[in-house]
């Protein structure tokens, strides 16, 4: 067993949490329609749902979560993401509250026909789980709000989702934390293939 290979232990939840109680208050909106009271948002936190390797690839689900002191400090998922969304949407948000201009991030979803149907990311906040195929981050002057965007028929429909702090102790402490989790995610992705070449290697043996 001393030779039996193994992946470490990545705690994300621990290692990427931010409080918000300093910043300019902060609210998620759990429920469709904005039925149910707003939420206020104390502190944020990535956490690994699950790692899998199928078909000759590996994959990891990964959600941001957040904490209210209305919830007892639960933690809520309000986002769930592939290894693909860490970059682009760091950078939408602090081009969104340094530009002060609304940045409309599109998902690009698995090619059809690629023998997947995974998406890409998906919100928890209206539903369980509903995929997402565009988010829409708009400045204001206390807050960045983000929204989904739907495609129904013709047009489209924006539902908001939460909000985020613009200041810049945020965004530096907010970049850290992805650069740190986006990496240690693909660290991951690289230990599973290489379990996997080698578990490939002994049964070729």
């Amino acid at each position: 067993m001393a030779d039996t290979p193994a992946i470490a232990d990545r705690n994300l939840e621990a290692t990427t949490n931010i409080s918000l109680k300093r910043e300019p208050a902060c609210f998620a909106f759990l429920s469709a329609c904005s039925l149910s009271a707003p939420m206020p948002i104390d502190s944020i936190n990535l956490d690994l749902a699950s790692a899998d390797y199928f078909d000759g690839r590996a994959s990891l689900w990964a959600a941001l979560e957040m904490r209210s002191s209305v919830n007892d400090d639960s933690p809520t998922a309000i986002l769930g993401f592939d290894e693909t969304f860490l970059r682009p949407f760091t950078r939408a948000l602090i081009e969104a509250a340094t530009t002060r201009a609304a940045f409309r991030m599109t998902i690009l979803q698995e090619p059809r026909g690629s023998g997947s149907d995974r998406f890409r990311v998906v919100e928890y906040v209206t539903g369980l789980g509903k995929a997402l195929d565009e988010l829409i981050l708009q400045p204001y002057d206390n807050v960045v709000l983000i929204s989904a965007a739907t495609r129904k028929g013709s047009g489209n429909t924006e539902e908001s989702l939460f909000q985020l702090p613009p200041t810049d102790s945020f965004l530096r402490a907010f970049a850290r934390m992805a650069y740190a989790a986006d990496q240690a995610l693909r660290d991951l992705l690289a230990d599973m293939e290489r379990l996997a070449r080698r578990r490939d290697s002994s049964a070729d043996a």
